[in-house]
Parts: structure tokens; sequence; C-alpha cells
């Protein structure tokens, strides 16, 4: 009979914690860059939000530096532009 500290020790639970703590990293970055974005830009079109929950966790961390240096909402869709056809 397995114990829960067994099944703990399994590399497919081990892996699929440290899954669930990459996606809820993911989802945190982007609702926080999502607040930003509107704060900055008032309400995003649909297709900003869905192109930005799109995108892996690197992706994210690169628009939350550069998102510092965009004037309007036109810097948004040019990176995303680029980040999206690589």
């Amino acid at each position: 009979m397995f114990l829960v500290s067994d099944i703990k020790q399994t590399r497919v639970y081990q892996e699929a914690k440290q899954e669930g703590r990459q996606e809820g990293k993911k989802d945190a970055a982007t609702n926080l860059l999502l607040r930003i974005l509107s704060k900055r830009f008032g309400k995003l079109e649909d297709s900003y939000t869905q192109n930005i929950k799109s995108l892996n966790i690197e992706q994210l961390e690169r628009l939350g530096e550069t998102l510092l240096d965009f004037t309007d909402i036109n810097d948004l869709e040019i990176w995303l532009k680029s980040e999206i056809n690589k």
C-alpha cells in the first residue's frame, strides 16, 4: 500500500507539482501585465488580451521590461507582432 509520502516522492508527482508552479507563475505574470497595460492605455482590446495570454513566461518577462518604453498602444501592437511571429 502506498502512503501519501511515497506518492510525493515519485517523479510524476514532482513533475506535476513543478508544472503547477510554472502555470501559477505564468498566470500571475499575465494578470499583472494586463492590469498594468490597462491602467496605462485604458481597456485593452480582446485581441491584445488573447495575444498576451498566449505568451510563454520568458516572453511575459520581456514584455514586462519592454512596456516601460511604450509611449502608446501601437508600441504594444508592434511588440506583440514581433514576438508572436518568432
